[in-house]
């Protein structure tokens, strides 16, 4: 069993790995249990992002804070729908 203070370390570390957070903030633009929104709009937020910053010829990591929101909320598998749509041209969202 581990003490308190190494559990806490252990926490610490992984947030150094993941960011300040574990799973994706509380956004009170979605404040029901239903994340699917949530989920959509930060993967269009990302996109939009690094779409804007490499138009201006700036660093997309800004932007990284939209990809590990997504990714925490979103399952994989819609994400890769996502993805081969958005490269099909047929994805709905606009980005």
């Amino acid at each position: 069993m581990q003490s308190a203070s190494a559990a806490a370390e252990d926490i610490t570390q992984l947030k150094k790995k993941r960011g300040d957070y574990l799973t994706a903030p509380f956004d009170p633009r979605f404040p029901n249990t239903n994340q699917t929104r949530n989920c959509f709009q930060n993967y269009l937020d990302y996109h939009r992002c690094v779409k804007t910053m490499r138009a201006k010829g700036k660093d997309i990591k800004v932007c990284e804070w939209y990809h590990k929101v997504y990714k925490s909320l979103c399952p994989i598998s819609w994400i890769k729908r996502w993805d081969e749509q958005r490269e099909e041209g047929t994805f709905p969202g606009k980005i």
